[in-house]
């Protein structure tokens, strides 16, 4: 049986590849919230490089923010937030899933932006070989999918984000248009148009 397959137009890219800084990381979250969407995830595997450009994203910030995980206080799930930016905090939820966030801001502030989805770019098949039941290469569009299609779970939690493991790049793209709405999932701090993305295929969910 043939996979289906999603075919999107490739940007014509600057042969550039800039991991982002400590400094881009610790400016206030909706900056880099915004920012992040066109980056590009890298994670550097034993078998080969996997990478994704991000097209959806969702900030939370602080004990003040009712949706946070830093809203019950510093815990030993949530410590890391509590840290400068610019570090992994991969959490596991509903006993199935993993999901992975960019820690932002001054350390002693707790705040982070979810990767909820992102357009696979190198190491399809390798991210393939995760799914029981690959369909395609939409691979990515989910936070859950996204973890599981990098291999990422709670081992890698706490990474640095400038290190050579998992990381962070400008290849160039700029999207041509950001849209922001309402966060996903989430039951408290609905008001908040915290949610940033790029129309495309690979986001998890298109609200009416």
């Amino acid at each position: 049986m043939s996979c289906s397959l999603i075919v999107t137009n490739k940007p014509n890219l600057p042969n550039i590849k800039m991991k982002l800084d400590r400094a881009f990381y610790l400016r206030p979250t909706l900056e880099v919230a915004g920012d992040l969407v066109g980056k590009y995830l890298v994670y550097s595997t034993p078998s080969g490089i996997i990478s994704a450009r991000l097209v959806e994203v969702e900030a939370y910030i602080g004990e003040n923010d009712p949706a946070c995980h830093a809203a019950v206080g510093k815990t030993p799930r949530n410590e890391i937030m509590y840290g400068p930016g610019g570090f992994s905090y991969i959490y596991f939820i509903y006993g199935m899933y993993h999901c992975l966030n960019v820690v932002t801001e001054q350390e002693g502030f707790p705040a982070a932006v979810l990767i909820r989805g992102a357009e696979p770019e190198e190491g399809l098949a390798l991210m393939r070989r995760n799914f029981d039941k690959p369909a395609g290469n939409r691979l990515t569009n989910g936070p859950g999918k996204l973890c599981r299609a990098f291999g990422l779970n709670r081992d890698e939690n706490g990474l640095d984000l400038t290190g050579s493991k998992l990381y962070l790049e400008d290849r160039g793209y700029k999207p041509v248009k950001i849209e922001r709405s309402r966060r996903i999932g989430i039951k408290k701090g609905l008001g908040k148009k915290w949610r940033f993305y790029e129309p495309s295929p690979f986001i998890s969910v298109k609200l009416k």
